[in-house]
């Protein structure tokens, strides 16, 4: 069969174990959609036949194409609507910005927001007063960087008719004074739910075309793929739609979640999904949400922290999250938990232990951010999968220990923050990703801060952690293939024939670059099943050959 797509480059890493002896990979051919033959540009005459197009990418590096382990590209469309505080550093600029939002519209309307780091306030309690004059007594929904928390104003509670605090299946709060009024603060999804049931929603199609858009830019940074932590709401109709507009530019893998108090039905449900999907989007696991986060105490920690809070999980029933996580593990679906605080960790552990591990689909532990070191050779033994995100680390931890989540945890264990390489150095796949809208996703970034520790373009940070740092080649494996592996593609990740034909070009050598290079320098091409879904505007053109 003669090859649809023929890529050359002067360095094709190939993330494989070659033949001792072999020869030096600088040509692979595609046929669809598949890795048909890898050799050198000699071969690739013995490749072309009509039709063959052939892109020779002379001193780009080719490497497997990238996958994001977690990010939340459909949610995130809703998750990151109006205004962007995710680089505001100071409580008046966050005010301006809300501000200037709100100067145009009706006295009624609505302002949402994003990405807001509760650092910036310097420890003062998190009120919607600290919000309300400057949206000018609208009602306003402003979520916490992290997603798991949000400052809502009087007029948004009063819509939502929360007047006090509320009881919920899972641990979520209504946070309330000592004489019971709500405070504005919502911890969880629960309670922020109360107040997104009053928020406009945008409609499908606009939505379906803004996803195009953003797989677009994650494109450009690199990734072919993306393991999405949810399938939530009306996210199918979205991807429906979206791909009536065309492929999507990314390969999506959903998990969609089981949450407390799921019954019966609801795990036959959850089983009965897997597989679902569409052209370049599938259902292959399902996530649970063990516990919180740590910078607004709802995570689960061995020991409370320094406001002695984090001590339970989000599931009321520990041993019910064990029981369907069991059962979702003996119908064959791979399971992903996150899982943030130590105790969460150890009993993610504990609920695994002793189940048959699988060759197909290994079961995973989402985030992992302060870890003991008797657990790290857990992981090993019971055949898990560590999905991290370092990049959470560098923007919103600092290595002084001042910022909200290591104070919160006290010195012992923030020293056990992200423990990515002490997993790796125990024989652990470290999945690494971005927890978009969380973090960026910009790809590059994300490699280089897996090895830096520290924001990428700013070398005058002090890194947190540095001895934890990735080396470029687990950096590139954590993208690679360790995200395959998670992902139930044991051989993927890698160039080798028979492999899916996802590529990613860079301008400069990622297992040779500085990691600040690396994070700004372009990308020449990305190739998703063999299509080119980015050519950077001066990429090597194609030479279509008849």
């Amino acid at each position: 069969m003669k090859a649809d797509l023929v890529l050359c480059a002067d360095t094709v890493h190939t993330v494989h174990t070659l033949t001792v002896g072999a020869r030096p990979v600088e040509a692979v051919a595609v046929s669809g959609g598949v890795i048909s033959a890898v050799g050198t540009r000699r071969d690739v005459r013995d490749w072309r036949g009509p039709g063959t197009e052939v892109v020779d990418l002379g001193r780009a590096v080719l490497t497997p194409g990238l996958a994001d382990g977690h990010l939340h590209p459909v949610a995130g469309l809703s998750l990151t609507a109006d205004v962007d505080l995710s680089r505001v550093r100071h409580p008046d600029q966050a005010c301006r910005l809300l501000a200037e939002a709100a100067a145009s519209r009706a006295p009624d309307a609505w302002v949402q927001a994003w990405g807001l780091d509760p650092n910036v306030f310097g420890g003062r309690p998190l009120t919607g007063a600290l919000i309300d004059d400057a949206v000018g007594g609208r009602p306003a929904f402003v979520r916490f960087f992290d997603a798991h928390s949000a400052l809502v104003t009087p007029a948004a509670l009063r819509i939502a008719g929360i007047d006090g605090p509320r009881e919920f299946d899972q641990r979520s709060t209504v946070v309330c004074d000592q004489t019971g009024r709500p405070t504005g603060l919502l911890h969880e999804s629960a309670a922020m739910q109360l107040v997104l049931d009053h928020l406009p929603v945008e409609p499908v199609a606009a939505r379906a075309a803004r996803l195009h858009v953003l797989l677009r830019e994650m494109a450009a940074t690199g990734l072919t793929a993306g393991h999405v932590m949810d399938l939530l709401g009306d996210s199918e109709e979205v991807l429906t739609a979206a791909e009536e507009l065309g492929d999507l530019p990314l390969r999506l893998r959903f998990a969609p979640w089981c949450d407390p108090g799921v019954d019966a039905d609801g795990i036959s449900s959850l089983i009965a999904m897997q597989g679902r999907g569409g052209r370049r989007w599938q259902v292959g696991a399902v996530k649970f949400m063990l516990d919180g986060t740590i910078d607004n105490g709802t995570a689960w920690l061995e020991a409370p922290d320094a406001l002695g809070e984090s001590t339970e999980s989000l599931w009321p029933d520990v041993d019910a999250y064990t029981r369907a996580l069991r059962e979702l593990a003996a119908a064959g679906v791979p399971t992903a938990t996150h899982a943030i605080g130590d105790a969460a960790v150890r009993h993610v552990l504990d609920a695994l232990d002793g189940l048959t591990r699988s060759a197909a689909v290994p079961h995973r532990v989402e985030h992992v951010e302060t870890l003991p070191g008797n657990l790290i050779d857990r992981f090993r033994r019971q055949g898990v999968v560590a999905s991290m995100q370092p990049t959470h680390c560098s923007h919103f931890t600092r290595a002084d220990q001042t910022d909200n989540w290591s104070v919160r945890l006290g010195t012992h264990r923030a020293d056990r923050a992200w423990r990515c390489r002490d997993l790796r150095d125990a024989g652990v796949p470290v999945v690494l990703g971005s927890d978009w809208p969380v973090a960026p996703f910009d790809a590059r970034h994300g490699l280089a801060e897996a090895m830096t520790r520290r924001p990428a373009l700013e070398p005058e940070v002090p890194p947190v952690g540095p001895t934890q740092g990735l080396t470029a080649r687990m950096a590139l494996e954590g993208y690679t293939s360790h995200a395959a592996l998670a992902a139930g593609e044991p051989g993927g990740g890698r160039i080798a024939i028979g492999g899916r034909a996802d590529f990613t070009a860079f301008t400069v050598d990622p297992l040779r670059a500085d990691p600040d290079e690396l994070a700004q320098a372009p990308i020449a091409l990305t190739v998703v099943e063999g299509v080119i879904v980015h050519r950077a505007a001066d990429a090597p053109e194609s030479a279509l050959v008849h």
